[in-house]
């Protein structure tokens, strides 16, 4: 009787394949699990022969393309043969000697959960819910983004929507990791524009060292608060904190400098709306992302070595992982932590379902009968963990949005792009051919043929793009890694931890967007004011109240579907004019003698704001610079 097929063409993953010592093989009949059958998803047809009219050296060659494809027959499973397996098998069968029963096995794994979800939660509660920072009471939880001041005109004409402007304090909260977050798009101060670095604006002044005396410092309204507070040596980058921030009005001359690796943008005229820190207020208030960090992973460790089973390995590493993520390493923007427990949760019951479907299609067979639990946990698991840890890991990428514009905008992102798709195309290659050793190349030609057509017939949708985030990059690919051997235990921890990632953070985006959710606040293209050359009167006569002013011109009517012009003095919206009014121009007696201010003009329809001009600068002196083409 010739041998069962699974054992007679096994294909093993490493050089040692064809002398595994005797530990192993007891080891392997000690633990032998039922090959994972791939009947359920292999039964697509193999790819027919070319019809009778097709050239004869045509068919030999689509004959030899087809019989290549199809790989070796019969086919050659892989089948991972541990590295010392005696060490490798060692958790398992430890388990096995004190706790032989499988109703032992249950009620430790139960005590398991229960002690890590404890553990969890505890120093979850005392990383997310601070006591009071002494007068100023519970802080307001921030994100790395938050401002006190909205772009363009959002807060209103003289900045009345951002209210108060001074004489205000309250307490907050920065989550860790907020030094790298940057504008990607461009954001005006004054004629310059800022873009792909913090939008810290100001800093530590003359009389003060910034280094040690946080009081000294100020900061333009519209500034990252949290990095702002990392600026100013008040809170840290790797574990956040607390602290009070004071409104104190209208502050000129904002320095730039360099502090605690961030460097500050200066602007050398006036903003209504300015800010500091209160000296003494930081509080012992930590991000402790990374003491849960320790939790997760060493819990996920245990259980990577420990179990076998993958219907109960990757249900728990799943669940764990996204709560870490969830509600630790890369939260969401939330008000407050209960808000953010609901959220998790809402966006956790679909991606089960995706787990799901992931563990029946390409976990389950990539993990099924594997004995390499040191390979497993340091391959699978920590791949995971490096995708689920996408802020610190991936994100360090240079490209922050997969779109043309980005690309060729951000320092850095072509090269890392080349870099990104040359690494996919030779995976890719790998795991093609070792689909074809299994015999089913073929099929999943036809699945990702699928995947691609639907992918190309959602570009030609017009008015809309295609955009493809964490988690649909991760669902495309990981059917390819659906086999057991090393490469694909890493590849596909990787892709289930950044589908993880994408869910967790952002949610289920769609794969389709439109072009205004993809811009956010860039540019939108619209047609720009042609304002003409301004009349300047640089006389100041004290005794009768004259100080100097400018005056602003345009043409009526407006262009068609505009029906007013806004203008922004140093990037606070002071004057809009509607058509039925009948104004023409705008004049601005300036504040500051000893101060340059910037001007900048956008078409408006109704509520809707159109781009602003790039700035034009009336300098202290009196001089005027016009603005130069272009959106600013």
């Amino acid at each position: 009787m010739s041998p069962p097929r699974d054992q007679e063409n096994e294909y093993r993953d490493d050089s040692t394949s064809t002398a595994v010592d005797s530990d192993a093989t007891t080891t392997n009949n000690l633990r032998h699990a039922e090959p994972y059958s791939y009947d359920d998803i292999d039964d697509l047809p193999a790819p027919p022969s070319p019809p009778s009219y097709v050239p004869s050296p045509l068919a030999r060659l689509v004959n030899s393309v087809a019989t290549w494809v199809k790989g070796p027959t019969p086919p050659r499973p892989y089948k991972i043969t541990p590295f010392f397996p005696a060490i490798q098998t060692a958790p398992p069968r430890l388990l096995d000697t004190y706790l032989p029963k499988r109703k032992h096995k249950a009620w430790l794994l139960a005590a398991f959960y229960a002690l890590w979800l404890l553990s969890f939660a505890l120093v979850l509660r005392r990383s997310a819910f601070s006591t009071d920072i002494g007068e100023y009471g519970p802080p307001v939880m921030l994100d790395c983004t938050s401002r006190l001041w909205k772009d363009n005109n959002k807060c209103g004409l003289n900045g009345d929507d951002c209210r108060p402007f001074g004489n205000d304090t309250f307490a907050f909260r920065c989550p860790a990791n907020c030094k790298r977050v940057e504008v990607v798009n461009p954001h005006a101060v004054g004629d310059e524009e800022v873009n792909y670095r913090p939008l810290v604006i100001g800093g530590p002044t003359e009389g003060g060292s910034g280094e040690d005396k946080i009081g000294s410092t100020i900061y333009r309204g519209d500034s990252f608060v949290c990095g702002s507070a990392i600026h100013a040596g008040l809170v840290s980058d790797k574990d956040g904190g607390c602290g009070v921030i004071s409104r104190i009005g209208t502050q000129s001359k904002f320095p730039g400098r360099w502090a605690h690796h961030i460097a500050s943008i200066s602007f050398d005229s006036y903003f209504p709306l300015s800010f500091t820190f209160v000296e003494g207020s930081a509080s012992q208030c930590k991000d402790l992302r990374w003491s849960l960090f320790a939790v997760s992973l060493t819990f996920t460790v245990l259980l990577s070595l420990f179990t076998t089973s993958p219907a109960v390995f990757f249900p728990s590493v799943f669940f764990g992982i996204f709560f870490h993520v969830a509600l630790a390493s890369d939260p969401p923007m939330h008000g407050d932590y209960h808000a953010l427990v609901s959220m998790a949760l809402g966006r956790f019951l679909p991606a089960a379902f995706c787990a799901f479907v992931m563990y029946k299609f390409s976990v389950r067979p990539t993990l099924a009968g594997l004995t390499a639990q040191f390979e497993k946990t340091i391959l699978w698991l920590g791949g995971c963990w490096v995708g689920a840890l996408n802020n610190y890991t991936f994100d360090k990428i240079p490209i922050q949005r997969l779109t043309p514009h980005d690309i060729q905008q951000q320092p850095g992102a072509i090269p890392a792009l080349i870099i990104i798709v040359l690494s996919l195309f030779f995976i890719a290659l790998g795991q093609a051919y070792a689909l074809r050793v299994e015999g089913r190349l073929p099929r999943y030609l036809v699945i990702y043929g699928i995947m691609s057509s639907c992918i190309l017939a959602m570009v030609a949708v017009p008015q809309m793009n295609v955009r493809i985030h964490h988690y649909i990059l991760a669902l495309l690919l990981i059917p390819g890694t659906s086999m057991q051997n090393r490469p694909s235990l890493l590849f596909q921890g990787i892709l289930v931890g950044l589908f993880i990632n994408g869910i967790a953070r952002w949610g289920f985006d769609s794969i389709l967007q439109t072009p205004q959710e993809l811009r956010q606040d860039a540019h939108i293209g619209t047609l720009l004011p042609e304002i003409l050359p301004p009349i300047i009167h640089n006389v100041m006569d004290s005794s009768f109240s004259l100080m100097p002013n400018i005056t602003f011109e345009w043409k009526l009517p407006l262009p068609q579907k505009y029906d007013a012009v806004s203008v922004l003095v140093n990037d606070v919206e002071r004057f809009r004019a509607y058509s039925d009014e009948g104004k023409t121009s705008f004049t601005w007696v300036r504040q500051d003698i000893k101060l340059p201010e910037y001007f900048r003009f956008a078409y408006m329809n109704g509520h809707f704001t159109g781009d602003y001009t790039k700035a034009g600068k009336w300098t202290a002196e009196g001089a005027w610079q016009h603005m130069k083409p272009g959106a600013g």
